[in-house]
């Protein structure tokens, strides 16, 4: 006998969804009943950890476009999705939780837990999702899966609870009442596609031919939109400095002469300093945050500015764009395609040449650094040396965005680099990796982490594992917490509580993966780091790296000497770097 669990699975495979990522229930059993009758078409991916299910479903959107879907039981299976579900929802990733619930008639005893597990699940989604939904009957549920999808796909696209309590999970499907069809347009996201009207795109083409030194700052919505081919035209007839954010990185090849890099406090010196000497700054599927705008200190306030953005509330939100564009960046910059000439700007890309050569220079006495604990530039030096152009590089947050940034370029145009920079939280990459390698059964992913950032979400090695990933796992243990080490020097003159080791009791994390089955190897030395990758690199499974890094380096340009040799000009108080600019006007180049 059919049941709504087989509804469910039914239906989610008609979407086209191949994998769900996620931790079994009671209240979710019927779920995983109907996926095992459909292994051809679905699978379920078990995770060690529910909150980590979310960080695989991220990866599983980002590099297909679908939503990623995660399952859950009720109570601490589903509060345990909130870090993954505010990352998806502040990067704009699509995604359905599948909530477990207890039995609707049990309403009155969720409150404290009376009965076993409940609490208000509806409110606390509601509260870190695009949109959550209760489900109230059987007849119900259909067309809210199909609203799942609907909204999860459209802009701007964010993650989404369906919420499917115990005893409508359990009940009969009675095929020939409940018909179930999908909507075919939500598959993938975008959902829908809009562009702006003639007016702003004519005063868009001519405030660029006026430019002298244009700049274009690629974000995330680039590859939510699906958009680097018509990024990479637009580039080439723009003939000007070209930036993203982090996660907009592989929006265009990085090895194009224009292409400067990641702008971040730690990403490209060269990106930071170019990007103050633009005349016209063009915002692309990027929400100008505070790390891209360092700090909303850009655009400066001589800049002309344009923006593209499918979302209408990130027209003017930290400053006024002389010419908003508001609009799917795909149909923005086809339109903006068609219309424009082909610009010259030679003394500008000699400019860009001259500055990028400076900071590779930089770069250079970095990587070849003999010292001992290790540099991190070192490391990330002969990790670029090893990775193909189809591999997949996921982040952990603090420095290892950082030392990924500056060292490892993107050497074409797609998303091959996954960050979690929605939250920025720790733990991202190596659950991360369960949904890319997963997703791209054939392609090696290597993930970068801190020892603080792999600490999080060590079990989930075990997942790799089951499922004979081929993942690089790369440990840059310092022996502390790095960022906060850092922040505590700065800003109180002391080192309080970032250390996460003593000499008598270090984490082995390549011991602790041998003892999970996996192949670990520990790098003191530099001449020990490209045999350790090779090994790793030749394994047919998932292998772990550790590598013992200088525990004073940083990525963060403007702070890299003050661990060394302290700080000569006074400290800057707590929270100075974080103070939000004045809203202001940008100007329009002059005729």
């Amino acid at each position: 006998m059919a049941h709504i669990g087989d509804l469910v699975s039914e239906m989610l495979a008609q979407y086209g969804v191949e994998l769900i990522f996620g931790m079994p229930g009671g209240q979710t059993t019927a779920l995983h009943d109907g996926i095992s009758r459909r292994t051809d078409r679905i699978r379920h991916i078990l995770m060690r950890d529910e909150r980590n299910a979310a960080y695989a479903a991220d990866a599983y959107a980002r590099l297909t476009g679908k939503p990623g879907v995660c399952d859950v039981t009720v109570g601490p299976g589903a509060n345990l999705l909130s870090a993954g579900f505010v990352e998806a929802l502040n990067a704009s990733i699509p995604m359905i939780g599948i909530v477990g619930e207890l039995p609707l008639d049990w309403l009155p005893l969720k409150d404290k837990g009376i009965a076993s597990q409940g609490f208000d699940q509806l409110t606390f989604f509601k509260s870190i999702s695009k949109e959550a939904w209760l489900v109230p009957s059987v007849a119900a549920l259909p067309e809210l899966i199909r609203t799942a999808f609907r909204t999860a796909t459209s802009p701007r696209q964010g993650p989404v609870a369906l919420i499917i309590p115990h005893d409508i999970f359990d009940a009969e499907w009675d095929e020939e009442k409940i018909k179930i069809a999908i909507d075919d347009r939500a598959i993938r996201a975008p959902y829908l596609r809009s562009a702006p009207p003639a007016g702003p795109i004519q005063e868009a083409i001519s405030l660029i031919r006026r430019a002298k030194r244009p700049a274009l700052v690629c974000g995330g919505g680039v590859h939510g939109s699906d958009a680097t081919g018509d990024v990479g035209v637009f580039a080439e007839k723009l003939q000007g400095l070209v930036v993203t954010s982090l996660t907009g990185r592989g929006a265009v090849a990085e090895t194009l002469p224009y292409a400067a890099g990641a702008l971040n406090p730690l990403g490209s010196w060269a990106a930071i300093e170019l990007i103050k000497e633009a005349d016209l700054v063009i915002w692309c599927g990027s929400k100008a945050s505070q790390n891209t705008a360092m700090n909303w200190t850009l655009p400066l306030p001589e800049q002309a500015t344009i923006t593209i953005d499918a979302d209408p509330l990130e027209h003017g939100r930290t400053f006024r764009p002389t010419v908003p564009l508001f609009g799917d960046v795909r149909e923005t910059l086809s339109l903006l395609n068609a219309a424009l000439d082909n610009q010259s700007h030679p003394q500008w890309i000699e400019r860009i040449s001259a500055v990028k050569a400076e900071g590779e220079e930089q770069k250079r006495i970095e990587i070849v650094s003999d010292q001992v604990p290790i540099s991190p530039p070192r490391a990330m030096f002969e990790l670029a040396k090893r990775l193909g152009e189809d591999d997949i590089v996921i982040s952990d947050a603090s420095f290892s965005a950082g030392w990924i940034a500056n060292f490892l370029p993107a050497k074409k145009a797609g998303r091959s680099f996954l960050y979690a920079r929605g939250q920025g939280g720790l733990g991202y990459s190596t659950p991360a990796a369960v949904g890319a390698a997963a997703t791209r059964p054939g392609v090696r992913v290597v993930t970068v982490a801190g020892d603080g950032g792999f600490s999080y979400t060590i079990g989930e090695l075990a997942s790799q594992l089951q499922h004979k990933q081929r993942v690089v796992n790369i440990v840059l243990n310092n022996g502390r917490l790095g960022w906060i080490q850092l922040w505590q020097d700065i800003f109180f003159k002391n080192v309080q509580s970032a250390l996460l080791e003593n000499q008598s009791c270090k984490p082995g994390f390549a011991a602790a993966a041998q003892g999970l089955g996996l192949e670990g190897f520990y790098v003191e030395t530099p001449d020990q780091i490209g045999p350790a990758l090779d090994k790793a690199f030749a394994c047919d499974g998932p292998s772990v790296v550790e590598i013992r890094i200088d525990d004073l380096a940083t990525p963060i340009h403007s702070f890299k000497r003050r661990m060394k040799e302290g700080a000569s000009e006074p400290r800057p108080r707590p929270g100075t770097v974080y103070k939000l600019r004045d809203w202001k006007i940008s100007p329009a180049l002059e005729e």
